[in-house]
């Protein structure tokens, strides 16, 4: 089965222009991918900090994607359940199914980020069921099914969501962090998965993946479909093998050093002995140098199309689905857009037939 490409997006808000232009690599990579096969294009949900501070709202950038594009999926990677009502996500997310002639998906994830949750405290506890249990409301709500409710006066109350999506079934994934019960809970919703290699090797994703798999083929609908799995790799890629290394160290430390806490839980070998609270910044610049080095060679989608067509294949061996290659992490703009052709020849040289 041939391996789709699709572009993520999680820049970091403190990178780029104040007065202008902070979401034209988005938009200009949008409209690449939209002519160049690429599947979707994903924006995130983040709250409070510059790390992902880019894109507070998934369903924001994503109608303006749907502007600026007529065929390439556009998909929320991910929406944080927690925080928002199920008829909110279901009706933000009709408008962008409406102007984009149908083509919005969504991930759902949990949050993980206790700040985060100042939106909305009361979800913090209970998040992990809470993304389930949208899942199913998000997509009874698209169908054109009513929700219970109570209303401003204490009564009951029925509602459904306007306007009406163009999309009949909205596809949906469950975004985990690695869990290996997340990835049978999708299965049994009939979702998909959307993940990333930060604390999993793809040894252990390919596991998971089967998990996935026996759980939605034990659904008593289940019509015979594998299901979709994505997952995220930083990417760049370049002609020449140092070349590449050099152009993304500088961006990608600094990318890794603004989320320090993400860093800490998926390097676990490399911080046994340490205390996080006791860390100096030059223990944190040197875990974040360690991080780098490890990242690069083992959980990125970087080099060259020869040397990443190999990742692309192990990730194709673990049964991973989709590439959603995350490019916006800090290398300048153009050097980006610039190397999206490269990127597009890996994608052709690994389509089943090679070049195309």
């Amino acid at each position: 089965m041939d391996m789709d490409f699709s572009l993520f997006y999680f820049a970091d808000g403190s990178v780029g222009s104040t007065d202008g232009g902070r979401y034209d690599l988005l938009l200009d990579g949008a409209r690449f991918a939209d002519t160049h096969g690429f599947s979707a294009v994903w924006t995130p949900e983040r709250h409070f900090h510059p790390f992902g501070g880019l894109y507070p709202n998934p369903s924001v950038t994503g109608a303006a994607v749907a502007a600026v594009t007529e065929r390439v999926a556009i998909r929320a990677g991910s929406v944080v359940a927690p925080l928002h009502h199920p008829v909110r996500i279901a009706e933000e997310w009709s408008v962008v199914d409406n102007i984009s002639g149908g083509r919005a998906g969504i991930s759902l994830a949990s949050g993980w980020n206790a700040v985060d949750f100042a939106l909305r405290p009361e979800g913090y506890a209970d998040r992990k069921n809470a993304v389930l249990e949208a899942v199913d409301q998000v997509r009874a709500l698209w169908r054109g099914e009513p929700l219970q409710v109570t209303d401003g006066a204490g009564n009951p109350a029925e509602v459904r969501i306007h306007p009406r999506p163009v999309q009949a079934e909205l596809p949906v994934w469950v975004t985990s962090a690695g869990g290996p019960e997340t990835f049978r809970a999708a299965g049994r919703a009939g979702a998909g998965v959307l993940t990333h290699l930060l604390g999993q090797s793809l040894d252990e994703l390919a596991e998971k993946i089967a998990l996935y798999r026996k759980a939605l083929a034990d659904r008593p609908d289940h019509d015979g479909r594998p299901g979709h799995v994505a997952l995220m790799l930083h990417t760049y890629i370049g002609d020449d093998a140092g070349q590449v290394k050099e152009t993304v160290r500088e961006p990608f430390t600094a990318y890794l050093k603004s989320s320090f806490g993400l860093i800490a839980r998926s390097a676990t070998s490399i911080l046994q002995g340490f205390d996080l609270d006791k860390l100096r910044d030059s223990d944190i610049d040197f875990l974040v140098r360690r991080s780098f080095d490890t990242y690069y060679t083992s959980s990125g989608l970087f080099g060259t199309v020869e040397q990443a067509s190999a990742i692309v294949e192990q990730a194709r061996a673990a049964g991973v689905d989709e590439l959603a290659c995350l490019i916006d992490f800090g290398v300048p703009s153009d050097t980006v857009l610039a190397g999206l052709d490269r990127l597009d020849a890996l994608r052709r040289a690994t389509q089943t037939g090679g070049e195309r």
